[in-house]
């Protein structure tokens, strides 16, 4: 099996994905447990997801893959947010922590 793209996409949006290939043909295995987790797990729906996204790229530092976990996530506090970013958590600024915390308040 070759890869041929990448990109980083919600849990809203993957369980669209694999619903509408369901409908298409058979899921594997591994495609149905997928599914049967991203049903129970995904929080927000395709629209808000995507908008909340949107908003998160909107902060300078940061990234496509920060903002999707953010979205996936949904931290409601700066303990959430720290786990969700590891790392990359220090490189923001208490002003840009509040921020991130408030865009994600107006989707919960």
């Amino acid at each position: 099996m070759n890869i041929l793209s990448e990109e980083v996409i919600t849990d809203s949006e993957a369980r669209i994905k694999l619903e509408t290939r369901e409908k298409e043909s058979e899921l594997k295995y591994e495609q149905k447990n997928a599914l049967e987790i991203l049903q129970k797990s995904a929080k927000l729906d395709l629209e808000k997801s995507k908008a909340l996204v949107g908003e998160l790229k909107k902060i300078e530092k940061l990234r496509d893959r920060e903002a999707v976990a953010i979205a996936n996530s949904l931290p409601e506090d700066r303990d959430d947010l720290r786990t969700v970013l590891q790392k990359d958590y220090n490189s923001l600024t208490d002003d840009e922590i509040n921020l991130v915390l408030e865009t994600v308040k107006k989707y919960i």
